[in-house]
């Protein structure tokens, strides 16, 4: 995950777009995560580590959405 932290070099199409690669890759690691725990073989650290890498994406996500969504002044 690459993911440079100064989302304001980059233009708001480029952001769209890997605003989607991100919430893949989320989508991705829920479905990993789902299958390991079914299965019941999957150790602790692997699903530990899993659950962290979903969350900094998570938190990837929601930095690309506030700066994606306009400021509205009521």
């Amino acid at each position: 995950m690459n993911a440079p932290t100064d989302l304001s070099m980059k233009t708001d199409e480029v952001l769209r777009v890997e605003l989607e690669v991100f919430r893949r890759q989320h989508r991705d690691l829920d479905e990993a995560i789902e299958a390991l725990q079914a299965k019941g073989t999957a150790d602790q650290l692997t699903l530990k580590r899993l659950k962290k890498q979903k969350l900094r994406l998570k938190d990837i996500i929601r930095l690309i959405e506030d700066r994606l969504t306009p400021d509205i002044i009521a």
